[in-house]
């Protein structure tokens, strides 16, 4: 079974900065798709980033293109998402998913990990 534990979410101010992680166990070929989802209130849940670790590919959603990095730290089991230049629109629970998926699926755009892994999510606040 995997498990995904997610920490580092904080309030900070606009244009501030925060590294989420995600720290996972359980067989690897079971998540070997990675990434980050963020739900705000009222909203449905969003992909933000996607790394699929073996070959470095990554996604990113075009609202955080250019501003949020995800990273991958295979020896350590964890997965990383660098936020920089937040915006309050950026205000969201913040989820890390993992899945056994190909990694053009885990990384074109359109994986939703509804069949995957799910972290307990960390709460990011990014004041005006």
């Amino acid at each position: 079974q995997v498990q995904l534990v997610e920490s580092g979410g904080d309030s900070v101010e606009t244009g501030g900065s925060l590294r989420l992680s995600c720290l996972a166990s359980g067989p690897h070929y079971k998540r070997d798709c990675m990434g980050w989802f963020r739900q705000a209130p009222g909203k449905e849940r969003e992909a933000v980033a996607t790394i699929y670790a073996a070959i470095g590919r990554t996604y990113y959603a075009d609202s955080v293109k250019g501003r949020f990095t995800i990273s991958a730290d295979i020896a350590k089991n964890t997965v990383y998402l660098q936020m920089t230049g937040l915006k309050p629109e950026d205000t969201a629970m913040y989820y890390c998913a993992a899945d056994s998926t190909a990694a053009s699926y885990c990384t074109g755009g359109d994986w939703t990990g509804d069949h995957g892994y799910w972290g307990q999510g960390t709460q990011v606040t990014v004041s005006s």
